[in-house]
């Protein structure tokens, strides 16, 4: 299927979020099986616990197959959409684009890429043996993997914004919505990709780039979140939510899950190498000022997306169709990836609960359903296009 100039860069977001997907199996390797001597599971825990036949067996093989799965769908669809992105540029349509309110969607494509070097370095770390005794040479390049993400995605917000600047170009009118915070989501991805290194390298050297970096887009996407959400805000007072941007009203919660796991990551990585001493206690209250503000806004848009009848138009509806659609899978894939480090990380971490114990995974219940109704609109939305 080409689309040529019915294409959007919004396209994007469905292979954003089957790795999205594929990287939310992780957690559960991350979180259930045990990795003492490593910041994260890897194939040399994995395997063992795969082949003891114990129910954390099955949860590792449904793991493994679901990574599997949402990875081979993540780079089908990169691919698909790069090809088409590339045929777009040569359009009327293109160009219009990058005149107008809707040239920050091509933030989707360094956020995307972006998702992609995650997606390998999980593919990595859990299917090969070994990975980890030579990790400390695989950070450079993953250092620069996002620097280059990075530098594209300024590129493209520093001409926006100055052609805005300039020309004074921005239409309010269509910006009843929170579409305009993609920049933000995108930004926030980069700064949680620089804070891995940052957080697991034992070189001091690479352990300060990958803070810095982290911090560097951190500070960019804060200052626009202030910025973006409240004209967002304005705009939908005044004229009501654009209806078919409805699911921009979660896209609050990528934006808070990344931005929440760069800060624990950051605060691990100054624990190992600067000698801050971390503290327990506010990693439960980190993860619980975020969980609070994701449910908070995950309601509100559930109730607004209920009250305009937005999943009978563009979701179930099989001839409407919208890829703004596909903005619904990355906010289900955040808070299920955020209630995990809030269960191990905020209250696991500081015996709040003890880990395996039923209240354990009383807990994980609803974000393991929250987790199984984003991969039902995945696959709905994914036949309804036909991808």
């Amino acid at each position: 299927m080409t689309l040529r100039e019915k294409f959007n860069p919004m396209c994007f977001l469905a292979s954003l979020g089957a790795g999205g997907l594929s990287v939310s199996f992780f957690m559960y390797l991350m979180f259930l099986v045990p990795h003492k001597d490593t910041p994260m599971a890897t194939f040399n825990h994995v395997f063992p616990e795969l082949i003891k036949g114990t129910w954390l067996s099955v949860v590792v093989a449904i793991a493994l197959i679901g990574i599997i799965i949402f990875a081979f769908f993540h780079f089908k669809l990169l691919i698909w959409n790069t090809r088409q992105f590339l045929l777009y540029k040569k359009t009327e349509s293109y160009d219009t684009l990058v005149n107008s309110n809707a040239e920050i969607t091509l933030m989707t494509i360094p956020l995307t890429f972006a998702m992609t070097i995650n997606v390998c370095f999980v593919l990595g770390a859990v299917f090969i043996p070994n990975l980890w005794s030579i990790v400390e040479f695989m950070f450079p390049f993953a250092l620069l993997g996002f620097i280059i993400a990075g530098y594209f995605a300024l590129k493209i917000i520093f001409t926006y914004f100055s052609r805005l600047l300039v020309k004074g170009e921005f239409d309010f009118t269509k910006n009843n919505n929170l579409s305009q915070m993609i920049s933000i989501f995108s930004l926030s991805m980069v700064a949680v990709g620089f804070a891995a290194p940052g957080a697991m390298s034992h070189n001091i050297a690479i352990n300060a780039i990958g803070i810095f970096g982290a911090l560097f887009f951190a500070s960019f996407a804060v200052l626009l979140l202030i910025i973006k959400i409240t004209m967002g805000f304005k705009n939908m007072f005044e004229q009501g939510i654009s209806v078919e941007a409805s699911p921009s009203l979660w896209i609050i919660l990528p934006i808070l899950t990344l931005l929440g796991i760069m800060m624990i990551r950051v605060t691990f990585g100054l624990d190992h190498n600067f000698n801050s001493q971390m503290s327990k206690s506010s990693l439960f209250t980190l993860t619980s000022v975020l969980v609070s503000l994701q449910i908070i806004f995950g309601i509100l848009g559930y109730k607004v997306m209920k009250m305009n009848k937005y999943f009978e138009t563009y979701v179930d509806d099989e001839k409407t169709k919208s890829s703004v659609s596909f903005a619904l899978i990355c906010p289900g894939v955040a808070f299920f990836v955020l209630g995990m480090f809030f269960i191990n990380f905020g209250l696991t971490f500081n015996s709040v609960i003890a880990k395996y114990s039923i209240m354990y995974f009383i807990l994980m219940i609803p974000f393991i359903f929250i987790q199984l109704k984003t991969i039902q609109y995945f696959f709905k939305l994914k036949r309804k296009f036909n991808f």
